[in-house]
């Protein structure tokens, strides 16, 4: 009985002077920077990257020395996006691929390894955002976000970790968003697969600190909402000003090469964040309430995935075809509909939604 009382005690005596070691460190870095690792050479994967933010940092990785491989399910936005890579002299390789198919993931990283190599840096970059009342969010689309936004991530660190392991080295990087860290109104899907990848970040990074793994690092990112990304372009918010898409990218590779651990963006919002498990839910629902009045994009579904199609076959809900036009069911006597690429139309309001 003494023996276990001494050994707790001396364990939580080491564990407080580790944990005193590690403020110090990140007070020293807070002061005097973090030191940065080169990417050159390195082999880095972006999903999502036919445009927005992971076109933004797949010009970012090849100015830092890497090669870029991209992966979406729009093939036009892929060739655009690799010919920016190669006009500044980027080594820039592009496959379709739906990451919400599991079968196809696991394919094409096959396919990735024969024709490329090992990929190094992983960056889990595609989303989705449907943007409505849950009660008015299709099933469908609700299994999209998670499909998208957090399991997808499993089914590439499966196909990638390995050779990382292999190799000690490799770094993971989850794009979340600070909609991971705090609620929003009509973001319930959104917020649930993101609370999720944030969740996967960390228990893999300490899965992998158990495993004293030191050669393969993690990022996750959580920024604020992002301009001219096809998400939530037009999001009005109260306190906090949205972020410019090109900052976004310059602070992620920033964080990468920091081997940071978990990146707040904008940096400030972290001690905001803090204070939700502060004070009463009162004070922090208010926050969020007068933060954003409504945080719902005016398309109804938006990706950072370019989408070239959102099927649904059931009667009286809308097929968006690769061209960009919504037929609609039994309500339009079959009428095909223009819409925005980005629409699904809306089948019902205050029901439950299939």
């Amino acid at each position: 009985m003494l023996r276990t009382a001494i050994y707790t005690i001396v364990d939580v005596i080491v564990f407080l002077l580790v944990s005193l070691g590690y403020c110090i460190q990140d007070w020293y870095f807070i002061i005097f920077g973090m030191p940065k690792k080169s990417l050159k050479g390195e082999i880095a994967l972006v999903t999502g990257g036919g445009g927005g933010l992971g076109r933004l940092l797949a010009l970012r990785l090849v100015r830092n020395g890497a090669s870029v491989v991209l992966w979406d399910i729009n093939p036009d936005g892929l060739d655009e996006t690799t010919k920016l890579v190669q006009s500044i002299g980027g080594h820039c390789k592009s496959y379709v691929v739906d990451i919400s198919r599991r079968e196809e993931v696991y394919k094409a990283a096959d396919q990735v390894r024969n024709e490329i190599g090992d990929i190094t840096i992983l960056i889990n970059n595609a989303g989705v955002v449907s943007g409505r009342v849950l009660l008015d969010t299709p099933d469908h689309l609700i299994e999209r976000s998670f499909n998208v936004n957090v399991i997808a991530h499993f089914w590439t660190a499966k196909a990638f970790l390995p050779a990382m392991l292999k190799n000690n080295h490799g770094h993971i990087v989850t794009i979340a968003s600070l909609a991971g860290q705090v609620g929003i109104s009509k973001l319930v899907d959104y917020c649930s697969s993101k609370f999720a990848a944030v969740g996967f970040d960390e228990a893999i990074r300490l899965e992998l600190e158990s495993l004293r793994v030191k050669g393969v690092h993690t990022t996750c990112i959580c920024p604020y909402f992002i301009q001219a990304t096809g998400m939530f372009d037009d999001v009005y918010s109260r306190w906090v000003p949205t972020l410019k898409s090109e900052d976004v990218a310059d602070r992620i590779i920033a964080a990468i090469r920091r081997n940071e651990k978990l990146a707040i963006v904008p940096s400030y919002l972290r001690f905001m964040l803090a204070l939700k498990w502060i004070f009463p839910w009162g004070c922090t629902a208010g926050f969020l309430k007068r933060l954003v009045p409504d945080a719902s994009p005016q398309h109804s579904l938006h990706s950072t995935e370019s989408m070239s199609a959102v099927n649904n076959n059931s009667s009286g809900k809308s097929e968006l075809t690769s061209n960009g036009t919504s037929q609609m069911g039994n309500n339009n006597e079959g009428k095909t509909v223009q819409t925005s690429p980005f629409l699904v139309h809306r089948v019902s309001t205050g029901e439950r939604v299939h």
